[in-house]
């Protein structure tokens, strides 16, 4: 075996645990776990109609892909914006930048796969309590709407 080969590292959660952002992980690759240096990649895992707690990630960056389900991310100092993450897209938060996530289902879960240029992952999210709340009604709004469209 060769030395670099020796250093590959294989997870396979077999269970979620509670990220500090409010929602059900899949922890994977970390520095605690895998020994990584500059990366992190975890599977999110919403339930019926979950969201997260606002937050943002300081100095690092986020990209993610969804596997399944319609997440409605809002983000900006306000969250003033609002863009929904669908089965199949990629979506990249820049570092600093507030958000919160809404699964826009009752009834089936959504599942993404993210990943950070930060290998120590959960240390560097910061809630943004004073946010939370603040789109509760229009992400109901569109749940109702997506809901019909079904």
């Amino acid at each position: 075996m060769t030395e670099s080969a020796s250093q590959v590292v294989l997870l396979q959660p077999k269970k979620t645990d509670q990220a500090r952002q409010g929602l059900p992980q899949f922890f994977g690759i970390s520095q605690d776990s895998a020994g990584a240096q500059g990366i992190s990649m975890n599977v999110t895992a919403f339930g019926p109609g979950g969201k997260s707690k606002a937050h943002y990630h300081r100095n690092f960056e986020t990209a993610i892909y969804a596997v399944s389900g319609n997440v409605a991310l809002f983000h900006g100092q306000n969250l003033e914006f609002c863009d929904v993450i669908r089965p199949g897209c990629f979506c990249y938060i820049p570092a600093f930048v507030p958000h919160v996530a809404f699964n826009l289902s009752d009834t089936e879960p959504a599942i993404s796969i993210s990943s950070r240029n930060d290998a120590r992952e959960q240390e560097n999210v910061i809630l943004q309590p004073q946010l939370d709340g603040l789109r509760d009604e229009a992400a109901q709004e569109m749940k109702r709407t997506f809901a019909a469209e079904q």
